[in-house]
């Protein structure tokens, strides 16, 4: 009987890991059921993956994201529907309900399709501007696919570069060339911190009304890499939400589909499906989320006999409440990442810095924190430092906000005192004081010498000779 109990946790636990570390629950609003069997393969991968799929269309007068109060799915994928909106249970509204209720958000446009007022309304509030007209796509003259877009040039060849920027972690990178077929443009707006493209357009794309039967376009919405095909949001709350521009680069024969590109002659096989792999893991937080372990400081001291992270020897217990001004200080905090159905140690890139904040208001101290020691599953960072001399209610804050990474912000709090009645150095410690120490015993001892002096150096009395005269 134990054994059959053991089996059956292990199957448990197994089940429990394969799924994203934010849930399983997915639904998926597709307007027609028979668009899903284009869409076969990407379904299937995820349910491979653990997902418990739920299909709905926006029709439906039933569809709730929300349930006494609490989210009905814990991810939700949304494809453009044929018909003018969303219904009113896919409102902007309830849609950023459902991101600041921690919900996860895959949205797909087409140019086939026009965007829904309700998406664009939802889009403007996070700063993402799509073309005012509603059908406009995305062409190039030199990154197209000859097979399936030789005359309409609407199905762009792009290459997986990932980010750009050396201290983001590269999760959509890799080999290979992703089709897209028909896609929307988004430009994203300057000025907030919580968005990143994933994909950009190539510098000879532009975006444009086919209906507009012109030869040239002379003032397009957007040009090369001022458009992103695939971007992402991800909130103060570590939710995430991602804009695929081309729907269609889903589609089963885009997954192992054909492709050949301009001036080459040879055909190669797209890798949507990796790619799309990937977009949904980040999405849906199978990969990018960090976990936070054990977080401690205490007193230390620092030996000269060994060197490194062991010449530093803890004093006292852990986590104390109280520090002292000018106390030697060791603070470390045990991190790990998600990814996929484990925990593995997490590696900051080298051109990147994992800091220390010590603050009160405003930091005294801000220290790179180093790893000192390596787990199976995590990877502990630790610096040690002075306490300033300023004593009060200071912060131990480990604050690191990254793109395509869940926001870390841990704070301690501990208070520092200043120096007991018996806890200050005697006089003659500090060397400065010596001048003042000396003055005083000269004064002193002069004193006393002058006080010696006068009293041995009393006049001689002698008495009066003869008699006295009344």
């Amino acid at each position: 009987m134990r054994g059959l109990l053991f089996l059956l946790l292990l199957g448990l636990l197994g089940l429990v890991h394969a799924l994203s570390s934010s849930g399983n629950r997915l639904l998926v609003v597709i307007e027609e059921a028979t668009e899903r069997e284009r869409y076969s393969k990407f379904w299937g991968d995820l349910e491979a993956r653990g997902y418990k799929i739920s299909f709905e269309s926006p029709k439906n007068e039933k569809l709730a994201l929300f349930r006494h109060g609490e989210r009905s799915y814990d991810h939700l994928i949304l494809f453009p529907p044929r018909s003018k909106g969303l219904g009113p249970s896919l409102t902007a509204s309830v849609l950023l309900q459902f991101i600041n209720n921690q919900g996860n958000i895959l949205l797909t446009l087409s140019a086939t399709s026009p965007t829904p007022s309700a998406i664009s309304s939802l889009l403007l509030e996070l700063d993402i501007h799509l073309p005012p007209d509603r059908t406009s796509v995305v062409v190039d003259h030199f990154n197209y696919d000859t097979i399936s877009a030789g005359e309409s040039h609407d199905v762009l060849l792009l290459s997986r570069h990932g980010t750009s920027r050396p201290d983001v972690k590269n999760y959509f990178g890799g080999s290979g060339t992703v089709a897209f077929p028909r896609a929307v443009g988004q430009v994203l707006g300057n000025e907030s911190p919580f968005l990143a493209p994933v994909l950009k357009a190539p510098s000879t794309a532009y975006s444009y009304n086919p209906k507009d039967e012109v030869e040239t376009v002379e003032e397009p919405f957007a040009t090369g890499q001022q458009m992103a095909l695939v971007s992402t949001m991800q909130a103060r709350n570590s939710a995430r939400f991602t804009v695929l521009g081309s729907m269609e680069a889903l589609e089963d024969k885009w997954f192992d589909g054909k492709m050949k590109r301009l001036g080459n002659e040879k055909e190669t096989t797209t890798v949507n499906r990796d790619f799309a792999k990937h977009l949904s893991a980040w999405t849906f937080m199978e990969i990018g989320v960090l976990n936070v372990g054990r977080v401690d400081h205490h007193l230390s001291s620092t030996t000269a006999e060994k060197a490194g992270n062991d010449s530093i020897a803890q004093l006292g217990y852990l986590n104390p409440k109280i520090y002292r001004v000018k106390n030697d200080v060791t603070f470390s905090v045990e991190l790990s990442e998600y990814y996929y159905d484990h925990l593995r140690p997490l590696v900051v890139p080298e051109s990147d810095a994992l800091q220390l904040e010590f603050t009160m208001l405003s930091p005294f101290h801000r220290l790179p924190l180093h790893p000192v020691s390596q787990t199976t599953n995590s990877t502990i960072f630790s610096t040690s430092f002075t306490l300033p001399d300023q004593h009060g209610i200071f912060t131990f804050r480990v604050n690191y906000k990254r793109p395509f990474l869940t926001n870390v912000d841990e704070k301690r709090s501990v208070t520092v005192r200043h120096f007991a009645h018996d806890e200050w150095p005697r006089s003659w410690r500090i060397s400065g004081g010596w001048v003042w120490i000396a003055g005083i015993w000269v004064t002193v001892v002069g004193w006393l010498a002058f006080v010696a002096v006068w009293l041995w150096s009393e006049p001689a009395f002698e008495r009066a000779k003869g008699k006295k005269v009344q």
